[in-house]
């Protein structure tokens, strides 16, 4: 590290807040569950504004690279560190701002854990309705970079569909408002949606420093359906079958055998082991909606060939159920040395041919899969089992997911629906986009980040590694526009 470099960033901050030394660096080297690993410049930890606009000010004139980190639960590489690069974390940035019950409206810095909102709101009567598994430990900001999703999605959205508003640095440290708080029930606000632009922006654009939600208030009631099934296409089919009848679920998830043995084992939730597939099915709304729904799911899924249909007795069965389901992550951890978490999204009408061509691929690579994911919308979370001891393992895991997501795009579908791209899904996306469509992206990186300098070598491929990789026909291997900077 330059000397004058050093020197700022200990200008910038107190001592506490900057980390240089090999071993305190050490715990910051990866992301969540991603399988790369890299030791940063420098980690540094801001406890005010001020303090980040002047480490990013010292980044931005000494031109080195800044990545954004949150809690650290990525699932794409998407905080990995680079070797001559700062990590930014907002670990400290950890404080609720405002409740505001009669406009439901929750301002918070991006340190804050995902349930920490809910149980500020709960008072009132409110809650924060994306909910991902790892809503326990994963910060809001990390949440708008990646536009995280949860059980709930289904009905209630995704991250971009309940902010109101941002604040965010500029790598110049300028601080920029987007959205509006002040009007929540608003249906639009003028100018470009740049609120919408900045979420699922991987920390490319800019430095989220603080975030408006949505509160909503809580359902009268809410009730889970589980049904089991002898097969995984069947389960799919039956998706199709309650979207299908009308029904809109406030949650519609699905898991395979491997994923129900492991969840069973390590949650004892209750679910029938010896299924090939089941559904969690939740309805939510007033007594009388939900008795109404339960009914007609309860006959959708009972035609569409579900051997077993059981309804949750009460509210304590209802949070075991979901128990089970958020934590099928760490329950496959507990039967795999290793495993290579995916995230893609195809028509809810192609889950049983998707899933069934995931099966073949499974044979075909010799790596065991757990299928786990949000059924209602797509959104599909295989969990590929390898053993990285093993020569090889890796490699086959990551081909393995790349044909995955290649087949998501193949039959309509996307490369991701909340975990972002980071570094992991940087080839698969080559796949998805046109050279016109890439250098679209870079031209919006170009105009928020002209240096390059904010998360560098994340979330979209330069036009030179499509080509490379033969994935896009980029007119004839000649590249149809000049590459932009480096990120």
């Amino acid at each position: 590290m330059k000397p004058t470099f050093l020197a700022d960033l200990r200008a910038a901050l107190p001592a506490h807040a900057l980390l240089v030394e090999a071993e305190a660096l050490r715990p910051y080297e990866c992301d969540g569950l991603s399988a790369y690993r890299q030791v940063p410049l420098a980690v540094c930890l801001p406890e005010t504004l001020e303090q980040a606009q002047a480490v990013l000010r010292a980044c931005r004139a000494h031109r080195v690279p800044v990545v954004a980190r949150g809690a650290g639960t990525g699932l794409s590489g998407g905080a990995l560190p680079l070797a001559d690069g700062v990590i930014l974390s907002l670990a400290r940035f950890d404080r609720i701002v405002a409740i505001d019950p009669d406009n439901r409206v929750a301002r918070v810095q991006p340190g804050v854990r995902n349930l920490a909102i809910s149980e500020a709101a709960a008072p009132y009567g409110l809650y924060y309705a994306p909910d991902p598994s790892s809503q326990i430990a994963c910060s809001i900001g990390g949440n708008v970079a990646e536009n995280s999703g949860g059980v709930h999605c289904l009905k209630y959205g995704l991250t971009v569909h309940n902010l109101l508003a941002l604040k965010v640095l500029t790598l110049d440290g300028e601080l920029l408002e987007l959205g509006d708080c002040t009007r929540p029930g608003a249906l639009d606000a003028p100018g470009y949606d740049l609120l919408a632009l900045m979420t699922g922006s991987e920390g490319l654009l800019g430095i989220v420093v603080e975030v408006a939600v949505r509160l909503l208030v809580r359902p009268e009631r809410a009730q889970v359906v589980l049904a089991a099934f002898d097969s995984v296409e069947a389960a799919g089919a039956a998706v199709a079958a309650v979207i299908g009848a009308g029904i809109l679920p406030a949650g519609l998830e699905m898991m395979d055998n491997p994923a129900i043995r492991a969840a069973e084992d390590f949650v004892h939730a209750g679910y029938p082991v010896d299924a090939a597939a089941i559904l969690l099915c939740e309805l939510d709304g007033t007594n009388a909606e939900v008795s109404e729904q339960i009914m007609a799911v309860r006959a959708v899924l009972v035609e569409a060939g579900a051997r077993e249909v059981r309804t949750a007795e009460d509210d304590a069965q209802r949070m075991k159920f979901w128990a089970g389901r958020k934590g099928a992550f760490p329950a496959v951890g507990r039967i795999s040395p290793d495993y290579y978490c995916m995230d893609g999204t195809i028509p809810r009408r192609q889950l049983a041919f998707v899933l069934k061509r995931i099966a073949e691929l499974s044979e075909r690579y010799g790596l065991r899969v757990a299928n786990v994911f949000h059924a209602g919308d797509g959104n599909l979370h295989p969990l590929i089992l390898f053993d990285a001891n093993r020569a090889g393992e890796l490699e086959h895991a990551e081909a393995f997911g790349t044909d995955i997501l290649k087949l998501c795009v193949e039959v309509g579908g996307t490369v991701t629906g909340e975990h972002g791209i980071g570094v992991e899904k940087l080839d698969a996306s080559c796949s998805q986009f046109s050279p016109e469509e890439l250098a679209q992206f870079h031209a919006i990186k170009a105009a928020f980040d002209p240096d390059g300098l904010l998360n560098p070598g994340k979330a979209v491929p330069t036009l030179h590694r499509c080509a490379e990789l033969g994935r896009m026909h980029v007119h004839g291997g000649a590249l149809p526009f000049p590459e932009l900077p480096r990120f």
